[in-house]
């Protein structure tokens, strides 16, 4: 109860505060541990316009009562600790100095990183570390069509995703969008088994058998009825598909691209300090 009229206070205070001629700078005080004081002018800003009045007291009696917490076990843990323990100059500087490092490799490389890999990097990279990119879980190429399973068009669309032709296909591409039906029909694009199973409402108990015998199948929910089409597996624990791991080579091309860029820079500059004798070691 006591906190509570504490922050309603706050509240009163925070919104009159700059209303008020003179008023300390850090307005008045609305707790205290010890000898530190917690005022109003720190919790400006906390409370976004707009907010509700039981929800602006809410978030105010949490900011209190967490910084009230937070004073007691740094007052509990100073009161326990020596001067040596609690000195920490050289761990702040290092931490400073790494923060500065960091900021400006990540400017320089922002600025000098040449971003763009070529194909033929990719594609050099996934034949020299082919073993590098085994599966962990089977993944495959599909395409589906999921439209209520009383539709009139359901024979149209089966016929349609069946076929090989790239003009049935053009139009499988149209009729799904005519009938706004839910539909997967880039055959090139690699999914999990599992990303593909949470698509289509399918339970499989044995993954690879069921790759193995099904290269078309339907299957329905409730509502919908899923026409699907594998064009492609692979099996886990086999070489992952360069298609499915571009992306993935590509990342880890440009951070190979990037340590070299860095060490290569530290490099320079420790020659160059050297050359100008901006450094002596005694």
């Amino acid at each position: 109860m006591r906190y509570f009229v504490i922050t309603v206070f706050l509240l009163i205070v925070i919104s009159a505060c700059k209303f008020l001629p003179g008023h300390k700078k850090q307005g008045a005080s609305v707790a205290r541990v010890y000898d530190k004081y917690l005022y109003s002018d720190e919790l400006k800003g906390l409370i976004p316009a707009g907010t509700k009045p039981k929800d602006s007291i809410e978030i105010a009696r949490t900011y209190i009562n967490n910084w009230i917490r937070q004073e007691l076990l740094l007052h509990q843990a100073e009161s326990n600790l020596s001067d040596e323990q609690m000195d920490f100059t050289r761990q702040v500087e290092q931490y400073r100095n790494s923060l500065i490092i960091f900021q400006y490799e990540s400017e320089l490389v922002r600025q000098k990183l040449d971003t763009t890999v070529s194909q033929k990097e990719i594609e050099d990279y996934y034949e020299k570390n082919q073993a590098n990119f085994q599966l962990r879980e089977n993944i495959l190429r599909a395409v589906y069509v999921s439209v209520n399973k009383n539709s009139p068009q359901v024979k149209r669309f089966r016929q349609l995703l069946r076929s090989s032709k790239e003009a049935d296909r053009d139009k499988l591409t149209e009729l799904c969008r005519q009938q706004s039906v839910n539909s997967r029909l880039d055959d090139q694009l690699w999914m999990s088994f599992s990303e593909f199973a949470a698509k289509v409402p399918l339970k499989v108990s044995n993954q690879q058998t069921f790759l193995d015998e099904n290269t078309y199948f339907e299957v329905q929910d409730t509502t919908n009825l899923y026409l699907v089409q594998i064009k492609e597996y692979k099996i886990k624990e086999s070489v992952s598909p360069l298609s499915f791991e571009t992306s993935n080579i590509r990342t880890i091309l440009l951070i190979k691209r990037k340590s070299e860029m860095l060490t290569r820079m530290e490099e320079d500059l420790f020659k160059a300090a050297l050359g100008k004798k901006n450094f002596e070691i005694y």
